[in-house]
């Protein structure tokens, strides 16, 4: 006789309580009790994920749970934001089982400690469908030190943190290894799991948080690829911007998978699920920026121009890619 299934109390009491902050009263109530201090503010960041979509069905259950808490982090992190807390809405098809479950919350658990970002609240439900989970991530921000996305001026300085596109590669790496190997069986191993890691976790840049605060006038982070998203923030300026591939930074897996397979550039710049952030510094505040963004990783990529053309990236040679589309589209 097989073992009956948790209910929804018992899921929460089970698998979910044990992660929740005070905020969360303990998952007994409706609601959650957020206290915001008096001189911050409360910058609030929503994420919808999907089976199918957003990660594979067969992808292991502890790196989706962290996965979705980090993509939202990294909003929370091109705001210049510090978590205090998040719900998680959970949809479960029915082929759910506690193992998969446990080694779900066991993941969050990890990001949980790992941020310091205490689940405080959500819901949980049968889905019809796909595994669908949500997180609203809850932070605060001193008043009036929160970073836009619109407010580029002529002549800022384009920084982006970490290197580009190894999300995407790792993805195209893993639907690879499963099928025809082509590029994807010339790159070494550390190569591969390198650019697998990049796919499943993803870093939100948190500690960038007192550089932008400081000195930033514009950030968002990039999630549906780089070319796409620079574009969506410069255009809310009107500004544009032309940026050489030299200065994109790639990583050392990257250039190895490019070198193999030329064509990849444009899943390199256009795909989603970086996660790294872009911003705008005024020229006169780029040093001291760069200072105080020593501990992360940070490139000066381009020069915002006034213009309404989308901005374009060169080759080395000077001349202009062109690529199917700019970003991931959901529809």
């Amino acid at each position: 006789m097989n073992k009956p299934r948790p209910s929804e109390d018992e899921i929460i009491a089970n698998f979910f309580a044990p992660l929740a902050g005070t905020a969360g009263l303990g998952l007994r109530d409706d609601t959650a009790l957020l206290d915001v201090p008096a001189d911050c503010e409360l910058v609030i960041s929503a994420d919808v994920l999907t089976s199918g979509v957003h990660f594979l069905v067969d992808d292991p259950p502890e790196l989706i749970a962290r996965k979705a808490l980090r993509a939202n982090l990294s909003d929370l992190a091109a705001k210049a934001a510090e978590p205090k807390g998040f719900l998680l809405g959970l949809a479960l098809p029915g082929d759910w089982t506690e193992e998969w479950l446990a080694a779900f919350a066991k993941g969050l658990a990890e990001d949980v400690a790992c941020f310091d970002c205490p689940l405080i609240g959500g819901d949980t439900v049968r889905s019809l469908g796909a595994l669908t989970l949500s997180i609203t991530a809850f932070g605060v921000v001193p008043k009036g030190k929160m970073v836009p996305r619109p407010g580029v001026e002529n002549g800022d300085f384009l920084y982006l943190t970490g290197t580009i596109g190894d999300a995407a590669l790792g993805l195209r790496l893993r639907r690879a290894l499963a099928g025809d190997r082509g590029w994807a069986g010339a790159l070494s191993q550390p190569a591969r799991d390198y650019l697998l890691m990049r796919h499943f976790l993803p870093l939100p840049r948190l500690a960038l948080r007192d550089a932008l605060r400081g000195f930033a006038r514009t950030a968002m982070d990039v999630s549906d690829g780089l070319l796409g998203d620079l574009g969506k923030m410069l255009a809310l300026s009107g500004m544009s911007a032309e940026i050489a591939l030299a200065d994109v930074p790639l990583s050392k897996a990257a250039r190895q998978a490019l070198a193999r397979e030329p064509s990849l550039i444009e899943p390199i710049l256009t795909s989603g699920d970086d996660y790294e952030v872009i911003c705008a510094v005024p020229a006169g505040a780029a040093e001291a920026f760069e200072r105080e963004a020593a501990d992360v990783p940070i490139t000066r990529i381009g020069v915002a121009k006034a213009g309404a053309e989308r901005p374009r990236i060169r080759d080395t040679a000077g001349r202009p890619l062109a690529f199917s589309a700019a970003s991931y589209r959901h529809f």
